[in-house]
């Protein structure tokens, strides 16, 4: 008997305290955009929102409203926690954990800058050919034609 009334307060409780902890992950922005959707559907849901939102300060706390750096640290924290990466209680292990997750997020941002110089380069040569291509055809006369590729009609210039 105990066991039935203990287990169906902490499901109530476990479901609640998830959805507060996903909020809380994602920021202030989504405790307000369910607050708004609160009033939009059923204004007393978005009224008992914003009362709870000021009861346990998350409108005015200064946690929700951090920078850059607020950011990159609670990105971090929400990778950790989707990956299952909890402290252990081994200090030399988390550390490690810590220095080569940390290093691996290193990684990707200088693997993903990598990338961006391939695109502008890309971008470069794609449109350095087509400038190359531009000068040719004035130089050959192609240029005078009433219309180009798409069947718009364009201006004719003539060669010089």
């Amino acid at each position: 008997m105990t066991t039935i009334t203990e287990s169906g307060p902490a499901r109530a409780e476990s479901w609640f305290t998830k959805t507060e902890a996903w909020l809380d992950d994602k920021g202030k922005g989504a405790w307000i955009a369910l607050m708004v959707l609160g009033f939009v559907f059923f204004w007393p849901v978005g009224l008992a929102l914003l009362m709870y939102m000021i009861w346990s300060k998350r409108m005015f706390s200064k946690s929700c409203s951090g920078g850059r750096a607020h950011w990159k640290h609670a990105r971090h924290d929400h990778m950790a926690r989707r990956h299952g990466f909890r402290p252990t209680g081994n200090t030399a292990f988390d550390a490690y954990k810590a220095e080569t997750l940390q290093r691996l997020m290193d990684e990707q941002e200088q693997f993903e800058a990598f990338l961006e110089r391939l695109r502008q380069a890309k971008d470069k040569s794609e449109f350095d050919q087509f400038m190359t291509e531009r000068a040719e055809a004035a130089r050959n006369g192609r240029i005078d034609d009433d219309t180009d590729d798409d069947g718009d009609a364009v201006v004719a210039r003539e060669p010089k």
